[in-house]
């Protein structure tokens, strides 16, 4: 008989705190980063960071409310997320409108 282990790690629990984001795996590691890794949790109200979904079996956490996903393996790869780019509009460059 054969059984096929995964080598994936899997999340057991997670919590958000005031500075880290925080997940117990399945294998007993507890791993974090930094909460400014995800600046949607950072923005977010404590009641938006409480309302996280396991997702994947596991691989990852889903928060509804400010439809954030991270995933055990972006946070054992140690790479935080970017904020959008913000965008520049015309006024801000000092452009107007021409009406004809």
């Amino acid at each position: 008989m054969n059984t096929v282990v995964s080598s994936d790690p899997r999340m057991k629990t997670m919590n958000v705190t005031e500075d880290l984001i925080i997940a117990e795996l399945e294998d007993g590691r507890i791993i974090s980063v930094p909460l400014a890794w995800s600046w949607r949790l950072s923005e977010a109200t404590l009641e938006e960071r409480d309302n996280l979904e396991i997702i994947g079996n596991g691989e990852g956490a889903h928060w509804p409310d400010i439809d954030e996903d991270i995933s055990i393996r972006g946070m054992l790869s140690g790479v935080p997320a970017r904020p959008p780019k913000k965008r520049v509009t015309t006024s801000e460059l000092g452009i107007t409108s021409r009406s004809t």
